[in-house]
């Protein structure tokens, strides 16, 4: 037993020092920091629109009374599938004002997970391109190791951020980030989507 403890005590301590001198550590600190200000900035602009622009409640009513729930999943689902141009938060909100308001939801993080796979798809075939191909591996070879050593972890802040999830997505394809890993880490995105419905739900 005081073998077993000491070899994982050993173990920790060896992926403490590879993370503390290849930087991880630094580089992980420099993201939560640029990573928490666009968080507070979604929730407070759509705080202030609420209370002095728009009246989410009485907009979402008047979007789920005009357009189907199909046609506005399909929508989100293109969006999410070619660079993310329509921010989540919107759907989300969307999807309180529906019947089943956990329903919409789950089904949107399915939908935004999903369109994750067609962007690393997309991002894949990209790689194709002679052009990009020599570009990616050669030119960015120094870099590349890096993001690949490191890719994980940009996936689950692509995931869990409100950044483009299909940016990330998109980016891992490119660097042919192991398809298996890419699915584990994107399964965040449901996390994601549920805590921002905590904010958003209490908003709108």
């Amino acid at each position: 037993m005081k073998t077993d403890k000491k070899s994982k005590k050993e173990g920790l301590k060896r992926v403490h020092k590879y993370y503390k001198l290849t930087g991880f550590y630094g580089f992980v600190g420099k993201s939560l920091k640029k990573a928490f200000p666009p968080i507070l900035i979604v929730i407070i602009i759509l705080f202030l629109l609420d209370l002095l622009v728009i009246d989410f409640s009485d907009f979402f009513v008047h979007v789920t009374e005009k357009y189907s729930p199909l046609t506005i999943l399909l929508t989100f689902f293109a969006s999410e599938s070619l660079l993310g141009l329509i921010p989540p938060e919107i759907f989300i909100a969307w999807s309180d004002k529906t019947a089943n308001p956990i329903l919409y939801l789950t089904l949107l993080a399915t939908f935004s997970y999903l369109g994750g796979i067609v962007s690393y798809t997309i991002g894949k075939t990209i790689l194709k391109i002679p052009a990009v191909y020599e570009y990616v591996e050669v030119k960015m070879e120094r870099h590349l190791r890096q993001i690949r050593k490191w890719g994980g972890f940009l996936i689950i802040v692509g995931a869990l951020l409100p950044i483009p999830f299909s940016i990330t997505s998109i980016a891992a394809g490119t660097i042919n980030y192991p398809f298996k890993k890419y699915l584990l880490f994107g399964l965040l995105r449901f996390v994601r989507f549920y805590l921002f419905a905590l904010a958003i739900f209490s908003i709108v």
